[in-house]
C-alpha cells in the first residue's frame, strides 16, 4: 500500500536564497491514506538570528533553538525516515525550496520524491475561497483550536486530516466499483473484483402482488381514495 509522508517546516523567513534556515521539521506517516501513528520531529539551530516576524509565526526563539541539533546532525536520518515515499505538502514549493536549500549545503543531493500539493488540491475542490490550512480546517470541519502559532509537527498532523478530507475522506480506502477502481486505486490501496449480481426482474410475481393486495385491505381510509 502506498506509503506517504506528511511534511511541513518552520523557518527564519521566507526566502533560503536570502539566507534564511530551517528551525523545525516535522513528519507524520500515512500508510494507505491513513495515519499510523509514527511520526519524526526536530527542532533546528539555524546559526543565525530569529526576525520578530518568524517568531510571531511560530514562537521559536534563538535561546531556545541554541542547543538544538544543527541540520547535518539530522539530515540522514530524516532521508531515511522519509525514504521514497510520496510527500503531502501544503505549498510545495516553498518548503522543499528550503529542505533543498539545506540539503545542498551539506552536500547532499535534493530530494526527488513524488509529491503531493496540497494548496493545489484545496484549489481545485474550493476554487476562488481561502486555502490556507486554518481556512481548510475550518471548512472541513477538522478542529484546530490548539493552533495558537505554527509547529511543524502540528501542523503535519493537521494536514494529514485536511488532506483525508480532501481525497475521500474515512471512506477513502473503500473500492465499490466491479474493476477495483476508483477511490481505493487513487489511494494507493489493492484493488479487488467485486461480483456483479444479475438485475431482478421488474414485473412483480404472483405472490407479491397477492401479498399487496393483502396489505392495501389493512389500510383504512387510504389517501388515494380521496382524490379527485
Amino acid at each position: 500500500m502506498l506509503r506517504e509522508i506528511v511534511f511541513d517546516t518552520e523557518t527564519t523567513g521566507l526566502d533560503p536564497r536570502a539566507g534564511h534556515r530551517l528551525v523545525e521539521l516535522g513528519c507524520v506517516e500515512l500508510i494507505g491514506g491513513l495515519p499510523t501513528g509514527t511520526t519524526w520531529h526536530t527542532h533546528l539551530n539555524p546559526q543565525r538570528d530569529i526576525p520578530d516576524e518568524a517568531f510571531a509565526v511560530h514562537g521559536l526563539s534563538e535561546d531556545f533553538l541554541a542547543d538544538k541539533p544543527l541540520f547535518s546532525d539530522v539530515a540522514m536520518t530524516f532521508l531515511e525516515f522519509v525514504g521514497d515515499a510520496q510527500l503531502v505538502i501544503h505549498n510545495a514549493s516553498f518548503d522543499m525550496g528550503f529542505i533543498n536549500a539545506e540539503l545542498a549545503a551539506v552536500g547532499l543531493p535534493a530530494m526527488t520524491n513524488a509529491i503531493v500539493d496540497t494548496v493545489t488540491l484545496a484549489r481545485r475542490k474550493f476554487p476562488g475561497q481561502r486555502n490556507s490550512l486554518d481556512a481548510l480546517c475550518e471548512r472541513l470541519g477538522i478542529d484546530n483550536t490548539h493552533r495558537t502559532r505554527h509547529g511543524a509537527l502540528l501542523d503535519a498532523e493537521l494536514l494529514a486530516d485536511v488532506y483525508l478530507e480532501l481525497t475521500g475522506g474515512r471512506q477513502r480506502g473503500l473500492d465499490l466499483t466491479p474493476s477495483g477502481g476508483g477511490a481505493n486505486r487513487a489511494a494507493g490501496g489493492p484493488t479487488t473484483a467485486l461480483p456483479v449480481r444479475p438485475p431482478r426482474p421488474h414485473a412483480p410475481s404472483e405472490a407479491e402482488l397477492a401479498a399487496h393486495a393483502v396489505f392495501l385491505g389493512k389500510l383504512k381510509d387510504p389517501i388515494w381514495l380521496k382524490a379527485d
